[in-house]
């Protein structure tokens, strides 16, 4: 190993030798180090990261974490994974030793997430909390840390929102009659009616669409990153499905489709991004008095329109694309109807002469009782 000056340049360099993983022997070499402790910080944490121990800090694990999931998760997840870690979790733990995080500092930082001014979402909190975690029992598996101090926190964020946010079919009325846009209207259709993602929608094509048998076919999803537009497969295997349509549904879209100049049948029928649906959709709802939904809460309410129709379950499930009916029923079982009463109420109408005599008792039993 060594750390020398570069006389021309003014600056340091280190210089080292290394074994990798894998028993291939390598040399690293890094310039433009303004000082010569500098250097040497980076030396030492270099030679922690390649040696895996704990000395090392949490900004080479986070480097060593990071190229690890490069090959393991999808490009748009991954650049989610760097934003949080990046912006809220490297700012307060980077030049840590990971053996020294303690529960108490893990605390701290919450507690600072809690108090900040935007005003985060249960929901977020919980993601971020979950990926601090995620790090740290990589470290645990694969650097020799003895524990992970993010459970000793106890629960951070909440896995739902406390409230689901929908729009009945009167109110998704009043606001579509406020949105001009063709573009944008038939966008919020198609998300009322057929309950699918906005990724989802926005990497449609007209070839996805079968108007003779009423069917959309759902196989892929847009993605904004890096100011591109990337698709990917579905969100999860269960995803890709093809909804059922009303009539209505595609006639507005052939129309919509016929009045575009040069359009392709395989080219996504929508030229915009999540956040303008976003805007439009506030503008839509300041307009016509109804109260203000995020875009991705349109799923919601086409689930909550086919529970009030009475269908089952299953039958959500499978036109959400849900991966198995447990998450439909975490997520709306508390929209379907008590029906215990109406239950018993069955039962005594169908059994009551059978136990004429038993209940004849219990009902004299209860008077006197009276």
């Amino acid at each position: 190993m060594s750390v020398g000056k570069n006389k021309k340049r003014g600056t340091w360099y280190m210089s080292v030798r290394y074994t990798d993983w894998d028993g291939t022997r390598r040399q690293k070499k890094k310039e433009g180090f303004k000082t010569r402790r500098e250097a040497q910080e980076y030396e030492r944490e270099f030679l922690s990261s390649v040696s895996g121990t704990t000395d090392m800090s949490f900004k080479a694990l986070y480097e060593l974490y990071i190229k690890d999931c490069e090959t393991r998760l999808r490009s748009t997840t991954l650049e989610t994974k760097r934003w949080m870690f990046e912006s809220k979790i490297l700012p307060t733990f980077e030049d840590i030793p990971i053996k020294d995080i303690t529960p108490m500092m893990i605390r701290r930082w919450q507690n600072q997430l809690l108090a900040d001014p935007a005003g985060y979402s249960q929901t977020y909190l919980k993601t971020v909390n979950n990926q601090m975690s995620a790090i740290l029992n990589y470290a645990v598996k694969f650097y020799g840390l003895p524990k992970n101090p993010v459970p000793l926190c106890g629960s951070f964020g909440k896995k739902k929102a406390d409230e689901m946010q929908f729009w009945t079919k009167d109110e998704f009325r009043l606001f579509i009659e406020q949105v001009k846009k063709p573009a944008a209207k038939l966008a919020f259709e198609m998300l009322f009616w057929t309950g699918m993602r906005s990724g989802e929608l926005l990497a449609l094509t007209l070839n996805d669409v079968d108007f003779a048998a009423s069917r959309i076919s759902i196989t892929k999803t847009a993605t904004q990153l890096h100011g591109e537009t990337i698709i990917n497969p579905p969100k999860t295997p269960r995803s890709n499905r093809t909804v059922a349509v009303p009539r209505f549904l595609l006639a507005l879209i052939r129309d919509y489709t016929d009045r575009l100049m040069d359009y392709e049948p395989d080219e996504p029928m929508f030229y915009f991004t999540k956040h303008y649906l976003k805007r439009e959709l506030d503008k839509g709802a300041a307009a016509a008095g109804v109260k203000r939904i995020r875009v991705h809460d349109l799923r919601h309410s086409h689930a909550s329109l086919l529970i009030e129709m009475g269908y089952s379950p299953l039958l959500v499930s499978e036109r959400l694309g849900h991966e198995n009916i447990q998450t439909t029923l975490q997520t709306y079982s508390h929209l379907y109807p008590d029906k215990q009463g109406e239950v018993v109420s069955r039962l005594e109408d169908d059994e009551s002469e059978n136990y004429a005599g038993v209940l004849s008792d219990f009902e004299k039993k209860i008077e006197n009782a009276e």
